[in-house]
């Protein structure tokens, strides 16, 4: 008897042993208060996901010019029908406010001066990709999708590719395009607006 309540103390033992560390998740208030008190580098390249806290890579010059070239785009071509926003907040919930690169948002009359925009304010978001392709396929597209995000787009600067995401679900989005360079994409919001993607695109 001795034994087997031995063993049982160390099987128990072993089990609490591999069960994974308890994570924890900040709220968008916290994560404000930790960037007001300078928890966080200067360069102030953080973003909140799903409560973690996640580290964004620095900003090189072609990543720049791309998303720079990309807003521009996507204001000449929605005009006043929507608002172009770059590397602003969106305000997803108590526990996410990403920055996409772009995010076409529906007009407001106080231009988001009292608050963020939410996903059922955005008509598109865009990642500009060179070293968080993974990231921006497998966990933000999961994310937005789940938000209900109807199109969401991923630059591929080192393909010189576009991916568009369309139809979002619980589960991720249902259908996927890639795009080359040569090719034209239409916006869900905008059936009408058909845009090149080498106008997204810095020259090479």
């Amino acid at each position: 008897m001795a034994t087997i309540l031995e063993q049982s103390a160390v099987n128990e033992f072993a089990l609490e042993s591999e069960r994974s560390p308890e994570v924890r998740l900040f709220t968008v208030d916290e994560y404000y208060r930790m960037g007001e008190a300078g928890v966080f580098d200067n360069d102030g390249q953080t973003e909140l996901l799903a409560g973690r806290i996640y580290k964004l890579s620095p900003k090189n010059p072609l990543h720049s010019a791309s998303v720079r070239r990309a807003g521009k785009s996507f204001e000449k071509h929605v005009g006043k029908k929507a608002v172009v926003r770059m590397q602003e907040p969106v305000h997803f919930d108590d526990y996410s406010e990403p920055e996409p690169d772009v995010a076409l948002v529906k007009p407001r009359k106080d231009e988001y001066s009292k608050s963020h925009p939410t996903p059922g304010d955005c008509l598109l978001l865009l990642e500009a990709s060179l070293s968080t392709l993974k990231h921006d396929r497998k966990i933000k597209s999961r994310f937005y999708a789940a938000a209900g995000i109807k199109q969401y787009l991923i630059l591929n600067l080192r393909a010189r590719e576009l991916e568009d995401y369309r139809e979002p679900g619980t589960e991720g989005y249902r259908t996927k395009r890639t795009y080359s360079v040569a090719e034209t994409f239409n916006l869900v919001a905008f059936p009408d607006v058909q845009i090149k993607v080498n106008e997204l695109l810095s020259p090479e």
